[in-house]
């Protein structure tokens, strides 16, 4: 079941005063049964260009590899809901993450079998490892993440590069 998400940008009038720029409500882009995802924001640079003509292609969002941007220094911000019995999805990509649980429990998985409880107000700072977000609590569960292009992980002497299987 699709939620409601709203999205408002501020910017500037012509005489720098704080305005609100738009205020809309997001749809989810199609996915995985069971997932709904809903992505607000991305840029593809550092520092980022705050400018009325960037905030465009930053609306329409830059992601393009896997699940993330990957120019090196680009950001996402999405909203993702999991329903109860959703289909694990075990992933990595070359990014920070900061994945904030707004309601429900989910479990994050590793690839190593170790499964931690994550509870409404928990946030995961995911580094790029392999990875799956499982909801098996009683209701959906809504996180928001915040991912960061960043080099691949390296562990063991090995280059840890993304690990995103076609769903």
């Amino acid at each position: 079941m699709a939620m409601t998400v709203r999205r408002i940008v501020t910017g500037h009038d012509e005489k720098g005063r704080a305005v609100v720029a738009s205020d809309e409500q997001i749809t989810d882009r199609p996915g995985r049964p069971g997932v709904s995802s809903y992505e607000l924001w991305s840029t593809d640079s550092m520092p980022v260009d705050l400018s009325d003509v960037a905030a465009a292609g930053q609306r329409q969002g830059f992601v393009r590899h896997f699940n993330y941007v990957d120019t090196g220094q680009g950001s996402v911000i999405r909203v993702l809901r999991l329903e109860p019995g959703a289909a694990r999805f075990m992933h990595r990509t070359e990014t920070l993450d900061y994945a904030i649980l707004l309601s429900g429990t989910c479990n994050l998985e590793l690839d190593d079998g170790v499964t931690v409880q994550v509870m409404a107000g928990d946030i995961v700072v995911q580094r790029g490892t392999m990875h799956a977000w499982v909801n098996t609590g009683p209701g959906p569960c809504v996180f928001v993440f915040v991912l960061l292009d960043a080099t691949p992980a390296v562990a063991g002497g090995q280059e840890l590069k993304a690990h995103y299987p076609v769903a």
